[in-house]
C-alpha cells in the first residue's frame, strides 16, 4: 500500500476489512447479489464472484425509475466480471397507488416489493442469501428503505464488514473496475418531491433532461423535478461552466426539450438526499 492515506482518507485496516468481507461471502456458500451496476453493488459482485464463482447470481432489475443509460452499463460491467447476470422486469411498481403517492417511505414500498422478487427468484435458483450493497456511510442518510432489509433478511456485506465508500472506491481502483469513480446515482424517482405524484412522464422528463446534461460533459449532477421547473444540482466544481453563454443556452434548449418550462440552477449545488432535507427529522416515524 502506497500511503495510509487516499484523498484525506486514513486507510490502514481497508486489507483487513477485504478479507474480513471475502471470508463472509465464503462462508455464505451462494448468493444472489442486488445489481445496480453502482459503486458499490459492482465491487460487491466482484469479491463475490471471485470467492463463489458459478454459486452467484447478479441480479438487475428495470423499471422506470432505473435510466436505460444505467441499465446498459449495468449490463457492461455484468459482462466485464464475467459473473452469470439476470434482468427481469420490475415494471409493475406504477401500478401500487400507495408508491405512485411517494410518500415518505416511498422507498420502502419500492425496496419490499422489489427485494421479494429477488428472494423469490433466488429460491427459485437454489440460492440461499440475497445481497445488497449498502455501505457503512450510507447509515447516514435518510433511507427508510433499510427496514425492508431486516424484514426480508437481506444481508448488506458492506454494511456488516465496516468497509465505507471511500475505501470501496480505492479497492475498486486496483481491481480495475470501471465503477471505482463513478459518480453516486439514485432512482429518478429521488428527484420528485415527497407528495408530488410520481408518473411515467415525469420519470421521462427528468430521465431526459439528465441525459441531456451528461452528453454535454457534465457528472455527478442532479435534475430535481419542481413541476414546470427543473432544478439543476451541479458539483460546485463544475458550476462555472453553466455560465459561458452556449453551454447556458445548450442547456435551457435540452431541458425545454425534456418537458420543462423553466431551468434553474441551485446554488448550493448537487448535495445527496436534498429533497431529504425538510424531512431528516422525521426519520424515526417511517423507519
Amino acid at each position: 500500500m502506497e500511503s495510509l492515506y487516499h484523498r484525506g482518507v486514513l486507510i490502514i485496516n481497508t486489507k483487513d476489512k477485504l478479507q474480513k468481507l471475502k471470508d463472509y461471502i465464503h462462508n455464505l456458500d451462494n448468493a444472489l447479489i442486488a445489481f445496480s451496476g453502482g459503486v458499490d453493488s459492482t465491487f460487491l459482485a466482484k469479491i463475490s464472484y471471485d470467492v463463489l464463482g458459478d454459486r452467484v447470481l447478479a441480479v438487475t432489475a428495470t423499471f422506470p425509475m432505473y435510466s436505460k443509460s444505467e441499465l446498459k452499463e449495468a449490463i457492461d460491467i455484468a459482462k466485464k466480471i464475467g459473473i452469470p447476470h439476470l434482468v427481469v422486469e420490475f415494471n409493475d411498481i406504477l401500478e401500487i397507488e400507495e408508491f405512485k403517492k411517494n410518500p415518505l417511505n416511498r422507498c420502502y414500498i419500492c425496496k419490499s416489493n422489489l427485494f421479494s422478487k429477488f428472494k423469490a427468484i433466488a429460491k427459485d435458483r437454489g440460492l440461499n442469501y440475497v445481497l445488497e450493497g449498502t455501505n457503512a456511510d450510507d447509515v447516514s442518510d435518510f433511507r427508510p428503505g433499510r427496514r425492508v432489509l431486516k424484514e426480508l433478511g437481506i444481508l448488506s456485506p458492506l454494511l456488516e464488514c465496516g468497509i465505507k465508500k471511500e475505501e470501496i472506491r480505492i479497492l475498486s481502483k486496483e481491481m480495475n473496475l470501471p465503477t471505482w469513480d463513478k459518480p453516486s446515482y439514485a432512482c429518478l424517482a429521488s428527484r420528485i418531491p415527497y407528495g408530488e405524484e410520481i408518473t411515467y412522464d415525469k420519470l421521462s422528463m427528468i430521465e431526459k433532461a439528465e441525459e441531456g446534461l451528461r452528453d454535454l460533459g457534465f457528472s455527478g449532477f442532479r435534475v430535481r423535478y419542481h413541476g414546470d421547473v427543473a432544478r439543476i444540482e451541479l458539483p460546485k466544481e463544475q458550476m462555472d461552466a453553466i455560465f459561458e453563454k452556449s453551454v447556458r443556452e445548450e442547456i435551457v434548449k435540452r431541458l425545454k426539450n425534456a418537458g420543462f418550462k423553466y431551468v434553474a440552477l441551485d446554488l448550493e449545488g448537487y448535495r445527496t438526499g436534498s429533497l431529504n432535507e425538510p424531512h431528516v427529522r422525521v426519520v424515526k416515524d417511517v423507519q
